[in-house]
């Protein structure tokens, strides 16, 4: 055999072969993943039958007891009368059998039905499917109070009636405020500029992508615009694939001023006239600043603004305390009766 008829280079072949192998691994696992939480969802829909809803009784207690050891001593671990409880708290979060998501582990929904609120738990199933969460990112955004944020970005009034994000998503439903950004690793640091601050980001941009929200994309930092011989550089440029649009971010170390609440609305009619793309929507911008006043941004933007907006960013993960103070939610979720 000649060396031309060598087509393929050994390297070339293990790759090709290890990709069949791991593909066969992920639906292999999907399908296995996919038996034991609707095994799970059975075994709790069964025991809800039997014991009802007053689990104390001393009927519930013997029956768990008897289950755990006759189910133990067949199958092995895994069986404990503390899962069986789960289980059985899983079917009551999820009755609908049809709601469960062959992408979403047993270790998913153990988060999740710890969660209370009913809208709160389905707008995070639905998050984690849709942005393919691990367990550990869904635990995270649950202790981020996510769905509180978005909750307090958004029209009040119709989050009364809803919290699902509609068909036509509007900026305003996206944007989040406050960011936390303990993961950039500058908590404690005594002193720092906006070019770190932008370096840190991009160091661990996956994880601000998270942060951001469903459907970002990176684009650019540093970005040079040019209009009579005066050169501007934006900081980080983004694209939301949600939005069908460009997404602007400036990144301020200390107070917002009007001043740059101005200089956003110039790189957002900069990107509206000379960057668009045929079916993008009016890009947006984030001043992403240490603090703000809310009046400074209601009188120097236009009262029908939907383009600019000012974040907060934290740099450590706030307690459930401060997180409520900050986004003022025992008024709110008490008025919204969530």
């Amino acid at each position: 055999m000649s060396e031309k008829q060598i087509t393929i280079q050994p390297e070339e072949s293990y790759k090709i072969i290890r990709n069949s192998v791991i593909t066969a691994q992920s639906k292999v696992y999907t399908a296995v993943n996919s038996a034991m939480v609707q095994a799970y969802w059975e075994i709790g829909q069964e025991i809800h039958k039997a014991c009802g809803e007053n689990d104390r009784a001393e009927y519930g207690k013997k029956l768990l007891e008897y289950l755990s050891k006759q189910l133990t001593k067949e199958f092995g671990k895994g069986f404990t009368v503390t899962n069986l409880k789960y289980m059985r708290q899983f079917y009551r979060a999820f009755p609908n059998r049809h709601t469960l998501c062959d992408e979403l582990s047993w270790s998913h929904y153990r988060l999740l039905m710890r969660i209370e609120n009913e809208k709160a738990r389905e707008f995070y199933l639905e998050e984690s499917v849709e942005s393919k969460w691990s367990v550990r990112q869904l635990e995270k955004q649950i202790g981020r109070f996510y769905y509180e944020r978005l909750l307090a970005s958004q029209d009040k009034e119709s989050v009364a009636n809803e919290i699902e994000v509609p068909e036509k998503v509007e900026p305003k439903n996206i944007i989040r405020d406050p960011y936390v950004l303990e993961f950039l690793g500058l908590e404690g640091k005594t002193s720092f500029y906006e070019k770190d601050l932008e370096q840190a980001i991009i160091d661990h941009l996956q994880k601000f992508l998270l942060e951001l929200g469903r459907g970002f994309s990176f684009v650019a930092r540093q970005q040079k615009i040019t209009f009579d011989g005066r050169h501007f550089f934006i900081d980080l440029i983004f694209y939301n694939y949600i939005l069908k649009c460009f997404v602007i971010i400036d990144l301020k170390l200390g107070d917002l001023t009007h001043q740059d609440l101005g200089q956003m609305q110039m790189y957002v009619n900069y990107y509206t006239r000379e960057m668009m793309n045929e079916g993008d929507n009016p890009p947006i911008g984030i001043v992403l600043c240490a603090d703000k006043s809310d009046q400074v941004v209601k009188y120097t933007l236009p009262e029908d603004n939907k383009q600019i907006f000012a974040s907060k960013y934290k740099l450590y993960l706030p307690t459930e305390e401060e997180f409520k103070k900050e986004l003022n939610l025992d008024n709110y979720v008490k008025k919204e009766d969530l």
